[in-house]
């Protein structure tokens, strides 16, 4: 399925970009911030499109598969990439579906239990924990510079 692989190229990019001031990047370029939010917005429609036409509450028929397992974490941060998931309701019932497997639930909290929901839509604490990202990050940039 397309929407697997470009959701976990682009998303990631979105996120490193589009949240303002909430992301990875040390400066603003407003072509990647416009172009990668876009391009996660258009695979999400492909998606949202997929469960309408194919009717059916999994992404490969009836019943939840490793498609889904693996794509379930890059949907539910869709925010934190700038795109709202409110847009695209088949796309949000299957997200309610999927957290709804006990399963999932307790994947979602390894290593640690996830804090995605509880600051998503925080612009407080997105900020903060952006920040202690960006700092991470860029500690390990700086450790990869050739030297």
């Amino acid at each position: 399925m397309p929407t697997h692989g470009t959701t976990q190229t682009c998303q990631p990019e979105a996120a490193d970009h589009a949240l303002l001031p909430s992301s990875y990047a040390p400066e603003k370029i407003q072509y990647a911030i416009d172009r990668y939010i876009n391009e996660s917005r258009r695979v999400y429609r492909v998606l949202d499109n997929h469960f309408k036409d194919a009717g059916s509450p999994y992404l490969v028929g009836s019943k939840c598969t490793i498609a889904d397992v693996s794509t379930i974490g890059w949907v539910n941060a869709a925010g934190w990439a700038g795109v709202d998931i409110e847009e695209f309701p088949n796309v949000k019932a299957w997200r309610d579906r999927m957290m709804g497997r006990p399963a999932i639930l307790k994947g979602n909290d390894v290593p640690h239990p996830s804090k995605m929901k509880e600051i998503m839509g925080d612009k407080e604490k997105m900020d903060a924990y952006a920040a202690e990202s960006r700092k991470w990050i860029m500690q390990g940039m700086k450790g990869d510079e050739k030297k």
